[in-house]
């Protein structure tokens, strides 16, 4: 990128970041809105049975979809095709709260209606999560980069808080619907600050689409998060059903394979696993997203169970884990700008999350709210050292043609982590509850304790009510061991890490150099649109 272009560009960059921070808490928020909205969304619509799929299917919209909507990116330029995926998720969303009504004619299942258009919705917000970091690394050279993806993380960590609490609030002053057409004025903002403010460099390529190999990603990835949703709660892992995913699975991402040795522009290179740092930091992402995603699910259910707080108040308890993620990620992403240096945050990072871990495997009954609040301050912490870190490794790893397939298999892996971490902690949580004394108490149910109403914990005999809030602890407190023993690999594997220069300025590689060499230095020069 000349200096001219540059000087063209720069001006921008903030109000450009501003929109892409809309655009992120967008995809981040909603999520754990509609959660906080669920229950009231079943009362309506019935269909009890069917509930966990109006999240399940937004999971699954957005996990398939996030390597595509990077190698679109990388193919036909990151501007028009991000600007799509922010229009697919509002059309998504508009759906979704229209989900049942006269609107739609009012005569179909709502519940059914709302499953599928979560599923649309999912679609968009995969590539407004793999977009907006593919756009910083379009628009910032690598040096600066960790500022811009700090602020990133630190909308992220916020998003993780203030979902509950928004949609806790919409839901008890407001319809449910609101939960998704909350979505349609801020959406509607960031596509216009994008659509007028940003300009990305234009890269010449081949356009063809991968389309064998899309679906074949597509229907294995579908059967992983299939597999990690049954798992244990639709179906036993030892039936039929569950191993017939993994057979589909397997067969389907072996042929992909083949597939992407084969075709000129694979939608997912497997030539990028031959860097040792992106295929480190592709482990890394999957253990942390199997660590952080699936512990996390449990602290809202130890504060509003055996701590006793509200839905809404269980959001509030949870700004100590925020503010420490928010805080270490503007400061690492500064430092990172300042010194240029990377590595050792990740192995940092893995340290102080394991140690996070740990302390919260410690928590008990009478565990006091400031103690679970400082516990929650070192995992935070922790995760703010790795969470744009890994990012930012990736994408310093790969050339500039790659970057949003980088983006997208960082995004992926860390995504299909959290569901793995979901599925397997919560088997870990039902069985060590099932063999406490309380396991009673919840005999009948399936899955994390299905068998009874945890809200009317306040009505049940002293006694009785101590016995429960026990083994619910105990559970809850050893699927954080199990994180702890999960997350103890991020440090080790981050250790091997190879700290490559980060780039002060967007210049084009040397046509002879290496491969490794190439990927230091690859922006390309490209003229801005």
């Amino acid at each position: 990128m000349t200096q001219e272009t540059q000087a063209r560009a720069k001006p921008n960059i903030r109000v450009v970041l501003f929109g892409l921070m809309i655009a992120m808490m967008l995809a981040m928020l909603d999520n754990m809105i509609v959660s906080t909205a669920l229950p009231r969304i079943v009362s309506e619509f019935g269909g009890v049975n069917h509930f966990t799929w109006v999240v399940t299917a937004y999971v699954l919209g957005t996990t398939v979809s996030t390597p595509i909507w990077g190698k679109l990116g990388d193919l036909y330029g990151r501007k028009a095709v991000f600007l799509t995926s922010v229009v697919i998720f509002l059309i998504g969303s508009a759906l979704c709260g229209m989900s049942g009504s006269e609107l739609l004619g009012g005569t179909g299942n709502g519940m059914v209606e709302l499953i599928a258009f979560r599923a649309v919705q999912g679609l968009g917000a995969g590539g407004l999560m793999v977009g907006v970091m593919a756009i910083i690394g379009d628009l910032v050279p690598p040096r600066e980069r960790g500022r811009y993806q700090g602020m990133i993380a630190a909308i992220m960590a916020v998003a993780m808080v203030a979902g509950p609490l928004v949609g806790g609030f919409i839901t008890d002053n407001l319809s449910w619907r609101w939960a998704f057409y909350v979505n349609l004025p801020l959406g509607g903002l960031a596509l216009l600050i994008l659509a007028t403010s940003m300009h990305l460099p234009k890269y010449r390529t081949e356009h063809r689409i991968d389309w064998l190999g899309a679906g074949l990603l597509s229907v294995g990835i579908t059967a992983i998060v299939l597999i990690t949703t049954w798992g244990g709660n639709e179906y036993d892992w030892a039936s039929a059903q569950i191993f017939g995913l993994a057979a589909l699975a397997l067969v389907s991402l072996v042929a992909f394979g083949v597939v992407e040795r084969r075709v000129v522009e694979p939608i997912l290179p497997l030539g990028l696993f031959a860097n040792r740092n992106f295929a480190l930091i592709s482990v890394i992402g999957f253990l942390l997203g199997f660590a952080m995603f699936g512990a996390m699910n449990f602290l809202p259910l130890y504060q509003q169970t055996v701590q006793g707080a509200s839905a809404t108040n269980s959001g509030l308890l949870l700004l100590p884990l925020m503010f420490g993620m928010l805080v270490v990620s503007l400061v690492v992403g500064r430092t990172i700008t300042r010194t240029g240096r990377y590595r050792m945050f990740p192995i940092v990072g893995g340290v102080v999350m394991a140690v996070g871990m740990a302390l919260l495997s410690l928590l008990e009954v009478d565990t006091g709210k400031l103690e679970s609040s400082l516990y929650m301050l070192v995992l935070g912490a922790g995760m703010g050292f790795l969470m744009q870190t890994s990012m930012l490794i990736a994408q310093n790893s790969v050339e500039q043609k790659d970057l949003g397939a980088a983006s997208g298999a960082a995004t992926f892996f860390r995504s299909i982590g959290g569901s793995f971490g979901i599925s397997l902690f919560g088997a870990i949580f039902a069985n060590r509850l099932a063999d406490s004394p309380a396991g009673s108490a919840f005999e009948g149910g399936t899955g994390e304790g299905r068998g009874m109403d945890l809200t009317k914990l306040k009505e049940l005999p002293a006694q009785a009510r101590e016995v429960v809030l026990g083994g619910l602890s105990d559970a809850i407190s050893h699927v954080f061991f199990w994180a702890m023993i999960i997350t103890i690999a991020v440090p080790v594997l981050a250790w091997f890490i190879r700290e490559i220069p980060l780039r002060t300025a967007n210049a084009a590689p040397p046509p002879d150099a290496s491969g490794e060499e190439q990927a230091e230095v690859a922006l390309g020069k490209a003229p801005v649109s």
